[in-house]
C-alpha cells in the first residue's frame, strides 16, 4: 500500500508553485486534471493536486500539519511562497502552532514539537 494525498484546487499548476517549494518536493510533468509533487527522497507521499470545477467553502476536514524545528524562519518562508496566516502562532497543549492557508485557502499547520519548542514560544 502507498499513501497518496490528493487535494482538491482551482489551479492546480499555480498550487504546485506554493506547495513544491514548501514541501520541498520536485513536480512531475503534469497529467490533466493533475499535477503530481514528489519527494526526491522517496520518503515523503506523493501530492496530486487535482483541478475541480467547484470552489472550496468550509473548513477542510483532514489538513496537513508540518512538522519543524525554527517556527520564526518557516513560518517567514511559507508567507513568503504566498501562504496566509489564518491563526495564530499559539500554544497547542505544549505544541506551537501556527494555522496557514495556501493560496487557494486550504488550511494547513505549522508545528513545533514541544522539545523543540523555546519557553517564550509558549
Amino acid at each position: 500500500m502507498r499513501l497518496v494525498f490528493v487535494l482538491d484546487c482551482a489551479d492546480p499548476e499555480r498550487l504546485a508553485d506554493f506547495w513544491a517549494p514548501a514541501l520541498g518536493y520536485r513536480r512531475d510533468a503534469p497529467s490533466p486534471p493533475y499535477v503530481s509533487l514528489r519527494d526526491p527522497s522517496g520518503a515523503g507521499p506523493q501530492w496530486l493536486l487535482q483541478r475541480v470545477p467547484e470552489p472550496k467553502i468550509t473548513k477542510n476536514r483532514m489538513h496537513p500539519d508540518l512538522r519543524v524545528g525554527d517556527m520564526d524562519a518557516e513560518l517567514a518562508r511559507l508567507l513568503g511562497l504566498g501562504a496566509t496566516i489564518v491563526r495564530g502562532p499559539f500554544d497547542d497543549e505544549g505544541w506551537a502552532t501556527t494555522v496557514l492557508a495556501d493560496p487557494e485557502g486550504n488550511e494547513f499547520c505549522l508545528v513545533v514539537s514541544p522539545e523543540r519548542s523555546l519557553p517564550e514560544d509558549s
